[in-house]
């Protein structure tokens, strides 16, 4: 088996995907948003992906026109129906027109709706879907990763493990054989039943003993200071593999993972790539308040996961 390539950051994804050689494509649903117009366009221009619109190409073309952008290069498929723009973004995938898809102007619940389809979609034929984001580390500028900050609103312990499986599944076809992985709460000590999640994560941590997790590091239930910094751990005695530099970083709830997300993003200015994974189809869910790097580096991540997965 050959190793994987190993990635140190951000930028490495966006290399690693033009070192492919080939721009995959990339189905926006629907396309009638300046803002995924744009990062689809700026991702064009960097030969990391080429857009396929589908959805209202009236409207589409109008916000075009009105905002200088040229979409003239780009395939276009005309459905202004919502339902029928998102399946038609998953018959591409299925299809294999076009390597991922990324939502535009319609709801995440509509487009993973499309994705889950037992019939007409992709769904996983184990575990959930759910969200992963990837970031440079503002203090030591290692590759991180979040989850879940987009989808799993609060996740029980068996959607936990398949939440911490498809972090762990990212990170090493990012080329961390070994991820140090994190299960936060607001403590190092199991407090049941004041917070259930600290339960959850001592119980991961066991289940990871046993093997569940293949050769991923778990500990838990980790602060988010004692999963970062090593000074603090060693203040607190707490030691092991993860403490004090977890690769990933588990979640309570999407309320935690949502508000730590945007603190990095909007506080910190950290760009984050953030792709939805679990079925065959990576997907680009980006948010209004992303930075144009952060959609970006959300297109070439999920590029390179989608044409990882073609091996």
């Amino acid at each position: 088996m050959t190793a994987k390539r190993i990635m140190n950051s951000l930028d490495d994804i966006v290399q690693a995907v033009l070192d492919y050689g080939e721009t995959p494509k990339v189905a926006i649903a629907r396309s009638a948003e300046s803002f995924v117009l744009r990062a689809g366009i700026h991702a064009y221009e960097k030969g990391v992906a080429e857009p396929v619109l589908v959805g209202d190409i009236e409207k589409t073309e109008k916000i075009a026109e009105e905002k200088g952008l040229d979409i003239s290069p780009f395939r276009k498929i005309h459905l202004p129906d919502d339902v029928q723009a998102v399946m038609e973004a998953v018959r591409l995938f299925r299809e294999k027109e076009v390597a991922l898809v990324m939502k535009g102007l319609v709801s995440t619940a509509t487009l993973l709706k499309a994705v889950l389809n037992k019939e007409t979609g992709v769904p996983p034929k184990t575990g959930v879907l759910s969200h992963v984001g990837v970031f440079n580390s503002p203090t030591d500028g290692r590759l991180m990763f979040l989850t879940d900050a987009g989808v799993n609103i609060d996740p029980n312990l068996q959607r936990k493990v398949d939440i911490l499986k498809n972090a762990i599944n990212v990170a090493q076809m990012l080329g961390i054989e070994k991820p140090r992985c994190a299960i936060l709460a607001a403590t190092e000590k199991v407090n049941y039943p004041a917070m259930p999640a600290t339960l959850d994560a001592d119980v991961i941590t066991k289940m990871a003993s046993q093997g569940e997790f293949g050769e991923a590091r778990v500990h838990g239930p980790l602060s988010l200071d004692l999963a970062v910094n090593p000074d603090s751990a060693s203040c607190k005695g707490v030691d092991g593999p993860v403490a004090g530099c977890a690769d990933i970083l588990l979640t309570p709830d999407i309320e935690a993972g949502n508000i730590l997300y945007k603190s990095l993003n909007s506080y910190c200015k950290v760009p984050m790539a953030g792709v939805v994974v679990g079925s065959k189809v990576p997907v680009v869910v980006p948010s209004r308040g992303d930075s144009d790097m952060s959609k970006f580096y959300s297109l070439a991540l999920a590029a390179y996961l989608g044409m990882e997965a073609q091996k």
